[in-house]
């Protein structure tokens, strides 16, 4: 890169960052003022929680099984700030206003050559700990409203987070780049071994360059057709579980 392309590149970073500030203040004010503010903000706090606790799980797993690139770059905290993404955190609020949409944080880097048992299963661990640290989080909520009872808005407020955090983990076990799912898929399939394991794998790499857009149209075909895609393999294994917890 030619050194004299950097101030503008510095300045550029700049705007962007202001367009999302203004950006979020107006979603922010728009909330408070038109909609039910106590679960608009409990439901961000539960967007905020479990994203940070996601990309703390993958950089801690990835760390515990040989690479420290995550933890050298300060991603093994439950500071939020180092895990927000500026456009994932826009969604994140949209997702609260809206009760659709998707949010997320900066991708934890992982060198997989460094994982121990390899790249594939070692990164199909990284990728299984940031769902399951959202499971045990909203397991965790839901738990703690047997002890405050089911009545007041404390109640409701745990339940919230609880499902918040159990939703983000089921639909990021979906098998779809670049979702976690996907990187558990390739661990697994990694160990079939024989002749089966190779073809498969090329074939599901070959998915990578497709997964945004198959992802994208598992979200936005519903609202074209009327009928939930995603609903059966996300919302109804959800419920099931937060019934089971909060008992």
């Amino acid at each position: 890169m030619n050194w004299r392309s950097r101030p503008l590149d510095s300045v550029r970073l700049g705007r962007d960052q202001l367009f999302w500030l203004v950006a979020g203040l107006i979603l922010l004010v728009y909330a408070l003022v038109v909609l039910d503010t106590l679960q608009f903000v409990i439901t961000l706090v539960g967007l905020l929680l479990a994203v940070t606790v996601h990309e703390c799980a993958h950089a801690w797993s990835a760390d515990r099984l040989g690479d420290p690139t995550g933890r050298n770059q300060g991603r093994v905290s439950l500071n939020p700030l180092v895990h927000l993404d500026p456009l994932g955190s826009i969604m994140m609020v949209v997702t609260a206003l809206t009760g659709m949409g998707i949010g997320w944080g900066k991708p934890v880097p992982v060198a997989t050559y460094r994982l121990r048992y390899g790249p594939y299963v070692g990164h199909g661990l990284v990728s299984l700990a940031g769902p399951v640290a959202n499971l045990l989080l909203g397991g965790v909520f839901a738990l703690v409203t047997r002890v405050v009872g089911p009545a007041g808005w404390l109640y409701a407020a745990l339940t919230i987070l609880a499902w918040v955090n159990i939703i983000i983990a089921f639909f990021n076990l979906l098998p779809i780049p670049p979702l976690d799912g996907f990187g558990v898929l390739i661990g697994l399939v990694s160990l079939l071994g024989g002749r089966t394991a190779a073809p498969t794998l090329r074939a599901l790499m070959g998915l990578e360059r497709y997964g945004s857009l198959i992802l994208v149209g598992l979200l936005i075909l519903p609202q074209v057709f009327g009928r939930s895609l995603l609903g059966p393999l996300i919302g109804a294994p959800s419920m099931w579980l937060l019934a089971r917890l909060l008992g």
